[in-house]
């Protein structure tokens, strides 16, 4: 008999708007534990906006967000708290350009979780090591590529131990030959089990390391399919149009 799948994320009727703009209306979505959904969409369709909401950088103005069964929209929640188990990984790294590479993995460990330095640093060595950058770990931010820096933003988010990611088109502000490097990364993690949300332009990664596509247009989810499936013959008119721009 399989196990049942455990729901870690479970979205309701999400809205969010800046003024008299709708930006979500009425967003629906689960995601299980080990999951990778990869949120595609034209630009200025939420997608963003989406990943910012589940991680508390954005107010929403209706519906549910519940982590294991716990409502992050409640006003009570301390988002300090529930980033330890919903990291995120931006586009534009946000390292801090006056500490070493070691010291801004370690930031979080020791200065929110109050983690054992030791402890710590040896974790924080061996994810440094699996994405190939231990030898980097004394340098500062401006000594390294655009690849590098985004792979230490993956790590820093790793050595918190989350329970899930999120991925907000990390490859979006690199040169073409550093995306490969990130990829696969992150393609490492899906194998590994991580849960994970990805918003990205990239169609052959979004197709090789997703279980399931959710397609957005227009702040509204307009379907959920599984990636190979959402590939092969996407549901919706809107969606067949647009992989058809990017020559799917």
């Amino acid at each position: 008999m399989t196990q049942a799948a455990e729901t870690l994320l479970e979205v309701k009727q999400l809205h969010k708007s800046y003024g008299e703009r709708q930006v979500l209306n009425g967003i629906n979505l689960s995601v299980e534990k080990g999951e990778v959904i990869v949120v595609l969409g034209p630009s200025g369709c939420g997608k963003s906006t989406f990943l910012r909401c589940l991680n508390g950088l954005e107010q929403v103005q209706g519906g549910e967000i519940q982590y294991r069964g716990r409502n992050l929209v409640d006003a009570s929640v301390d988002w300090t708290e529930v980033r330890q188990h919903i990291g995120m990984v931006f586009q534009n790294y946000d390292l801090f350009p006056h500490m070493t590479v070691l010291d801004n993995v370690l930031l979080g460990p020791l200065k929110v979780q109050k983690r054992d330095k030791a402890e710590a640093t040896k974790q924080a060595e061996q994810l440094l090591e699996r994405v190939g950058l231990l030898d980097r770990k004394d340098s500062y931010p401006r000594q390294l590529s655009g690849g590098q820096k985004q792979r230490i933003a993956i790590v820093r988010a790793l050595c918190m131990n989350p329970d899930m990611i999120l991925f907000d088109e990390v490859t979006a502000s690199l040169d073409p030959e550093m995306v490969r490097e990130v990829l696969d990364v992150i393609q490492v993690l899906a194998r590994q089990g991580m849960t994970m949300i990805i918003v990205t332009h990239e169609m052959g990664f979004a197709k090789s390391v997703g279980d399931r596509i959710v397609f957005m247009d227009q702040g509204q989810i307009q379907e959920i399919t599984p990636a190979k499936q959402f590939f092969a013959s996407p549901t919706t008119d809107r969606a067949k149009h647009f992989l058809d721009v990017f020559q799917y």
